[in-house]
């Protein structure tokens, strides 16, 4: 399949990323070694503390967490080999063995590990308090009593490992399964076999009936493989129902609002918030109707150009490179650094290949290595953007990594997506401030605008549907594929109310969206990165050079501590239930521009 280099050549198509820091290749002898070497340690450490977690000193916990950090490191170099290849090409038998193998592997090596952390918790608090608090944990103290946290809805030992090992024909495989169908859909596009990421990116096309070819081809591929899309959603929303059940988590949100760190109540505030400015995409998508002259605007249209000056603009590779590398370094010299490593060894994997998976994202790997970016690069605007978004993360991973550790590196979801998002805003305004055509600036803002609601209000959408899908599993059984099209389509719709006509074909569209199978409750964390870092951003624009060490510094702490006391340090409160307003004030602010600057230049279309 050649569509990307037939259609336009974008310079990525030789941009492979080079993972021998983990391995040389699958029969690499190096990677038999250390699954030994992981399986020893793992043998040491249950040999060494389990059944004496009670009796610990704090040198104890030291030394404890310390070997974890070797285990964890090694499982995760292995982990990360096998992820990095499989997502490049998902067809690959090799690859898929391997895959399953390191699962395997790992369930074996949880199973054995599992009992510190359910001793750490059964510790009484005054206890558990007293070796927090001795000075010689202060490098682990964060992360051990972080755990805690998890107290109320751990299970026995036994039930513990029933469950590691049930993932591996459970919820690991049923998700593995989604991205191997999904990554193998196949469409005829006019004679040529091209893959679903190249059929996505024609929903952006110029051309009308383009786009609405690209939506027919790809409704119809999902409604063919309704029957298998339907039982895995049906299955993984099962598994997590009887799992939440089983801990006694009070929602279906509750774990993951406890992964990222955020209370219920701050998800409940940007919830709201998102959802009670709905009106804000209506008042878009009416001003883009009308610059488009379309009587109805349907949901197909949503990521149609303007057709003004840059509706054909192109970014090969070294363009996108040197776009995003100069808005780091006008921000950040030091930033800039780290994001040229990525190009200079070679971590980005950028081409549209037959059965690589979708998408696009970072790997933040292991401490010892580095975080590599992954993307399915076509040379549009939104690729260039992508770009930065993904280094974004990148840099957050490599800054994290090297200051604090391994255990650092892991952020929760919600300010995960912080780093991403700021450095997409650094590149969007760069590119606004060199413009002086008012036709292109224009264009420019719609589109930004139009990335921010995908990231903002369509996630927090993606939310409500999740919301509404694994509350009706629950309540009602099997759900067929109708049901979960009516709930989808309702949640689309109260988002764009009258503004964008929906379609029933649409209503399959929940079906192809891996985020709702492989970590459920994902999608509210880029809502809740996009509207903190406008806050940010806000903040930079005000203090202007002092605040970019202190950005950096938070981006260096990672996870050494909460989000919200991290975030503290550079003057946001996200506990204050009336913060998200202010970002969505921001967008608003967006939107009155692009209408005013609609109507001056074209005041026959716009009101």
């Amino acid at each position: 399949m050649a569509e990307a280099i037939r259609e336009r050549a974008t310079g990525a198509e030789a941009v492979i990323w080079d993972l021998s820091v983990f391995y040389a290749g699958l029969d690499d002898p190096k990677i038999e070694a250390d699954i030994e070497g992981l399986t020893g340690l793992v043998d040491e450490f249950h040999d060494a503390w389990r059944g004496k977690v009670a009796a610990m000193k704090s040198e104890d916990f030291v030394s404890a967490y310390q070997a974890l950090e070797a285990i964890y490191d090694l499982r995760g170099r292995l982990d990360s080999y096998a992820f990095l290849n499989f997502s490049t090409d998902t067809g690959d038998s090799a690859y898929q063995a391997f895959v399953a193998r390191m699962q395997d592997l790992g369930a074996a090596l949880s199973q054995k590990t599992v009992f510190f952390e359910l001793e750490w918790n059964a510790l009484d608090d005054v206890r558990a308090q007293a070796i927090l608090d001795d000075p010689a944990l202060a490098k682990y103290r964060y992360y051990l009593e972080a755990e805690r946290r998890y107290k109320p809805y751990l299970l026995s030992e036994a039930e513990e490992q029933i469950l590691i090992e049930g993932q591996l024909t459970g919820s690991s495989a049923w998700t593995r399964f989604f991205t191997q169908l999904t990554g193998g859909f196949r469409f005829d596009w006019m004679g040529d076999e091209v893959n679903m990421s190249f059929v996505l990116n024609k929903l952006h096309d110029s051309d009308r009936d383009v786009r609405e070819m690209a939506w027919r081809i790809l409704t119809d591929k999902l409604d063919e493989k309704s029957m298998e899309l339907t039982f895995i959603f049906n299955t993984l929303a099962l598994d997590k129902a009887n799992s939440d059940r089983r801990r006694g988590y009070p929602s279906w949100v509750s774990a993951r609002n406890l992964s990222n760190k955020a209370s219920d109540e701050v998800v409940e505030a940007l919830v709201e918030s998102v959802t009670g400015n709905y009106g804000l995409v209506a008042r878009h998508y009416q001003l883009k109707r009308s610059l488009l002259g379309f009587e109805e605007l349907f949901d197909y249209d949503r990521y149609a150009p303007l057709n003004l000056k840059e509706s054909d603009s192109f970014y090969p590779w070294e363009n996108a490179r040197d776009i995003v590398l100069k808005a780091f370094e006008k921000f950040s010299p030091a930033m800039c650094s780290v994001a040229r490593e990525f190009f200079d060894n070679d971590w980005i994997h950028a081409p549209v290949l037959p059965s690589k998976r979708g998408g696009a994202y970072a790997a933040s790997t292991v401490a010892s290595a580095n975080p590599f970016v992954f993307l399915n690069y076509l040379g549009a605007t939104r690729d260039v953007t992508t770009l930065a978004h993904e280094l974004g993360h990148g840099i957050h991973m490599a800054l994290s990594g090297r200051a604090k550790g391994l255990f650092a590196l892991y952020t929760p979801l919600t300010t995960a997506e912080m780093a991403s998002t700021f450095a997409e805003m650094l590149v969007f305004q760069d590119l606004m401030a060199a413009e002086s055509d008012r036709e292109v600036q224009l264009s420019m803002l719609v589109g930004k605008i139009e990335d921010t609601f995908a990231t903002v209000f369509r996630q927090i959408s993606m939310n409500r549907f999740e919301d509404k899908m694994h509350t009706a599993r629950r309540n009602e059984g099997e759900l067929t594929t109708e049901r979960l099209s009516e709930l989808w389509l309702d949640t689309q719709r109260d988002m764009f109310a009258d503004s964008v006509t929906i379609t029933e074909e649409y209503g399959l569209w929940w079906s192809y969206v891996p985020h709702f199978l492989h970590t459920p409750g994902y999608v509210y964390a880029y809502s809740f990165g996009e509207l903190l870092v406008l806050a940010l951003y806000r903040i930079y624009q005000e203090e202007g050079e002092s605040f970019v060490p202190k950005y950096l510094d938070l981006l260096a702490a990672g996870d050494s501590d909460y989000p919200d006391r991290l975030l503290a340090t550079v003057g946001v409160d996200i506990n204050d239930p009336g913060f998200w307003q202010k970002g969505i004030d921001v967008i608003e602010a967006w939107i009155n521009q692009a209408e005013a600057l609609a109507r001056e230049l074209y005041p026959d279309l716009v009101a």
